[in-house]
C-alpha cells in the first residue's frame, strides 16, 4: 500500500515529464555504509561471540531497527534485494544477480570498525575492496548498477577527535574510486542531526553534534559538487537532513508521536536491554542512536524520489513537485498505517560509556 502511494505521487511526472531512466534499467544494488545500511553482516560474523553488537529481538534480522531498513524498502521497490557479503561468502556463490551488501554496523568513514572487531571495514575499506579486482584487472564494474554510499556517522559519534574534512574526505574517495571503476549511478546520502538522536541529547552535547552534522552535510555537497563534474557519472545525492528536520517539526504529518526518546532502553554494545516500548511505530528512534523501520521506510522514499528527480530534466518547479509528492505520500500513508507493523529509527553514539547510559523517556 505504502509503495503505491508514493508511486501514485509520481504519477503526474510520468505522464507530462518522460523519464530518462528509470528504477527499472538498474541491474543490480550494491550498499557499502555502516549500522544504517547493514542487514545482516556485523550480526553474521559477531553472532557466535558471547555478547554482541547488535541485541536479540526485538532487533530484526540482524538489522539496528525494528524490523526492514531503507536498503530492504529501496531494494523490494526496485526488485533487486541485495545479498549481504557474509552470505555471500558463507553459501560459497561468486555472485549476487541482485546486487551485494557490504554495510557493517560500527564502521567508520576510512577504515576500522567502532566495535573493533577483527577484519570489519571502514567504507572506505568496503568500497576499496570491491572495486580493487576492477581497477587492478584494468575492467569497470556493472555500468548499469546502482551503488549507494552512506557513513559518517561513526566517526563523530564514536571518535575523540572527529575531522570533519578526513571523513568528508573518506566518503568522497570513496564515491571516486567507485567512478573511476566505472559505476554510472551513485547514491550517496547525507547526514540527519547527530543531535537530536537521544542519546546525544542527553549528554548535554547536542549543539556540538548539530555542528558538526551541518558542517559535514556542507563539505559533501561540496565535494560532491565537484565529482558531479565526472563525464557520464550520475552523482545522487539524498538529502536525509532535510528529511529528519521536517519530520522533527511535524510529527504527526508522518504518524510520530514520539521523536525524543527511543522505542528501547539499553545497551547496545553489551546487547542488554532494560525496556521495550510497546508501540515502535509510533516512535523515530528505536533505540538512542538508529531509526525504526517507519523511518527507515520514509529514507527509501526519500531515495527513490531523487533517482527519479536526477531522471528528469531538472526545472526547479519539476523537482519541487516532485519532492513534495514524495513527502507528501509519505506523510498520507504513514497516518493511514498507523496501526500496521512497520519499524523505528536511531542514530549513533558520542562513547561507548555514554551509550550504556540508560535514556530516560
Amino acid at each position: 500500500m505504502k509503495k503505491e502511494l508514493v508511486t501514485a505521487g509520481f504519477v503526474l511526472f510520468s505522464l507530462t515529464v518522460p523519464l530518462k531512466a528509470s528504477a527499472a534499467d538498474f541491474s543490480q544494488f550494491v550498499v557499502f555504509g555502516d549500522s544504517l545500511s547493514d542487514t545482516g553482516n556485523l550480526f553474521n560474523v559477531t553472532q557466535g561471540l558471547p555478547t554482541g553488537p547488535v541485541p536479540p529481538p526485538p532487533y530484526f534480522q540482524g538489522r539496528f531497527s525494528n524490523d526492514k531498513i531503507w536498503v530492504d524498502y529501496l531494494g523490494d521497490n526496485l526488485g533487486l534485494p541485495p545479498t549481504t557479503i557474509t552470505d555471500l561468502i558463507v553459501q560459497l556463490r561468486t555472485t549476487a544477480p541482485e546486487g551485494v551488501n557490504y554495510a557493517f554496523g560500527g564502521s567508520l568513514s576510512g577504515q576500522g570498525n567502532f566495535f573493533n572487531v577483527p577484519g570489519v571495514p571502514g567504507v572506505l575499506e568496503q568500497v576499496g575492496s570491491f572495486t580493487q579486482p576492477f581497477l587492478t584487472n584494468n575492467q569497470k564494474v556493472d555500468p548499469n548498477g546502482l551503488y549507494a554510499v552512506w557513513g559518517g556517522a561513526n566517526d563523530y559519534l564514536f571518535t575523540q577527535s572527529p575531522d570533519v574534512n578526513q571523513t568528508v574526505k573518506n566518503v568522497s574517495d570513496s564515491v571516486g574510486l567507485l567512478a573511476q571503476a566505472g559505476a554510472k549511478n551513485i547514491l550517496v546520502f547525507n547526514l540527519p542531526d547527530l543531535g537530536k538522536t537521544p542519546l546525544v541529547s542527553a549528554t548535554g552535547n547536542a549543539n556540538a553534534f548539530t555542528t558538526l552534522t551541518n558542517n559535514h552535510n556542507a563539505a559533501l555537497a561540496a565535494a560532491l559538487g565537484q565529482l558531479s563534474n565526472t563525464p557520464g557519472v550520475n552523482i545522487i545525492p539524498v538529502d536525509v537532513d532535510s528529511l529528519f528536520n521536517r519530520v522533527l517539526a511535524n510529527p504527526s504529518e508522518f504518524g510520530f508521536t514520539n521523536v525524543t526518546a527511543p522505542c528501547v532502553v539499553g545497551d547496545l554494545v553489551q546487547g542488554v536491554l532494560t525496556s521495550v516500548c510497546n508501540n515502535p511505530n509510533d516512535f523515530l528512534f528505536f533505540d538512542s542512536v538508529h531509526p525504526t523501520s517507519s523511518a527507515h521506510q520514509l529514507v527509501a522514499e526519500t531515495a527513490l524520489a531523487s533517482i527519479r528527480a536526477k531522471s528528469v530534466p531538472e526545472s526547479s518547479a519539476t523537482l519541487a513537485l516532485l519532492g513534495l509528492g514524495a513527502l507528501g505520500a509519505a506523510g498520507m500513508l504513514k497516518r493511514k498505517q498507523k496501526n500496521s507493523a512497520l519499524t523505528p529509527v536511531t542514530s549513533q553514539v558520542v562513547s561507548k560509556q555514554s551509550y550504556r547510559a540508560v535514556v530516560e523517556r
